[in-house]
């Protein structure tokens, strides 16, 4: 139970790290910079130590395609679009909206029960959620809203779903053992940043690059640790734990990530944590312990690394 916990831990604080990045270029061009330098590290890896793992079919490479679109490309986009109009706290607690889409598509792609207690758990947590939209941070109170939800809030939303139906393509490409966790997420960085690169080519101010003039530096080294925790880390983390614990499941866990996001931007960007996201947090948190209880009951989360071989 240590990992997962360590994981969100860790992937929470690029929040933080990724906002400091974008004073500096455009989401675009920051989201195909770090899957292109992510993916360069992988796939490097992988022909110099394990050149055969390379090798894919087409249909295998036709879902590492619509992973990267999904995943990587739409995912990281939307993601920090709305990241540079909110805060890095907020954005994290958005990202609690995963478990809803998460068990939607593991009923459809693993028939996994939704049983009432389940459910009630679920409901806890949206409960948990709704008070948070209601929080107007960063520059978001100049756009647009539909009811209460701002533009960069409903661009993370998008970004939530699209990264749900990401990781649950990814746990069917890696479920059975056909494609190790590294060259499916490898193959579908390098995709997905050249996605994010072309359109960043069409639409960001290129002069030379969409970089801010002095800023070079300190986007570069933004980069290098946010690919470090994120994509090399984190994303090959939650590969391998997949093979162990359902996607709702490890959906729920990431809602402990507001808790950490709010203290990395305190110790990075100097915002205090906002008492209402802890707050909401604590509610969802019980949410995630009714729906652990229901899925350990379910079966469905293994209990140890022998029966998830």
């Amino acid at each position: 139970m240590f990992l997962p916990f360590f994981l969100f831990a860790m992937w929470s604080s690029c929040f933080a790290l990724g906002k400091a990045a974008l004073v500096y270029s455009t989401p675009l061009f920051f989201t195909a910079t770090r899957m292109l330098i992510a993916s360069l590290i992988i796939i490097g890896y992988l022909f110099i130590k394990k050149r055969s793992d390379l090798k894919v079919s087409k249909k295998e490479l036709f879902s590492i395609l619509i992973l990267a679109i999904f995943s990587m490309y739409l995912t990281n986009a939307l993601e920090f679009y709305g990241l540079k109009h909110l805060s890095a706290a907020k954005t994290s607690f958005i990202y609690s909206l995963t478990p809803f889409f998460a068990a939607l598509f593991s009923y459809i792609h693993f028939k996994e029960k939704m049983s009432k207690k389940k459910m009630l758990g679920m409901l806890i947590g949206f409960f948990g959620i709704v008070p948070v939209f209601f929080i107007n941070t960063g520059s978001e109170s100049f756009f647009k809203s539909i009811f209460i939800i701002s533009t960069p809030e409903l661009a993370v939303i998008g970004a939530t779903l699209f990264s749900v139906y990401g990781w649950v393509l990814l746990r069917l490409l890696v479920k059975n053992n056909t494609l190790s966790p590294l060259t499916v997420n490898g193959l579908s960085m390098f995709l997905g940043g050249i996605f994010a690169l072309v359109h960043s080519y069409y639409i960001d101010t290129w002069l030379p690059t969409p970089i801010a003039s002095g800023g070079h530096f300190q986007f570069m080294k933004s980069i290098v640790v946010i690919t470090l925790i994120s994509n090399i880390i984190c994303y090959n983390l939650y590969g391998y734990l997949l093979k162990k614990y359902t996607a709702t499941f490890m959906s729920f866990i990431g809602l402990l990530s507001p808790v950490f996001a709010s203290f990395s931007e305190w110790l990075i960007l100097k915002t205090p944590p906002n008492p209402i996201i802890l707050l909401s947090s604590t509610v969802v948190i019980l949410g995630l312990w009714v729906v652990y209880q229901e899925e350990l009951k379910q079966g469905y989360i293994l209990k140890n690394k022998k029966e998830a071989a």
